[in-house]
């Protein structure tokens, strides 16, 4: 996949600059590597922003990941107390429905209206 054919936007809020940096990192390089002879995924945004903070001074951090995949975008959130964790989380949810929605797509003969016998419908009302 060329540089230009996919775009990732990141946002990420609570973390600095050395965190967010590896966060896109690791969404860039795991995005590409799915992307890899393919021309469905087109690009992604992710998302990680402080979701609540607890008396114990813990912070739950809340990680969201869109990805825009041909035919249908998919997304996925996780909740952590690590953004490292939220994030990987997240991301393994896009990876897990990308690969589920492209087997999906390859089994053609499963698709309604493909079974044999409204095939030989369709062929007996076009030849009439």
């Amino acid at each position: 996949m060329k540089e230009l054919d996919f775009t990732l936007e990141m946002n990420a809020e609570g973390v600095g600059n050395v965190v967010e940096d590896g966060l896109f990192t690791l969404v860039d390089a795991e995005l590409r590597r799915l992307a890899e002879g393919h021309r469905d995924l087109t690009g992604a945004a992710a998302t990680l922003r402080e979701q609540a903070k607890g008396t114990d001074g813990t912070i739950l951090f809340e990680a969201t990941v869109v990805a825009y995949v041909r035919p249908a975008n998919v997304a996925a959130s996780a909740k952590a107390e690590s953004p490292q964790v939220a994030m990987s989380e997240a991301l393994a949810g896009v990876v897990r429905q990308i690969r589920a929605q492209r087997d999906k797509l390859q089994k053609s003969w499963e698709r309604p209206g493909n079974d044999p016998v409204t095939q030989e419908m369709l062929e007996i009302a076009a030849a009439e």
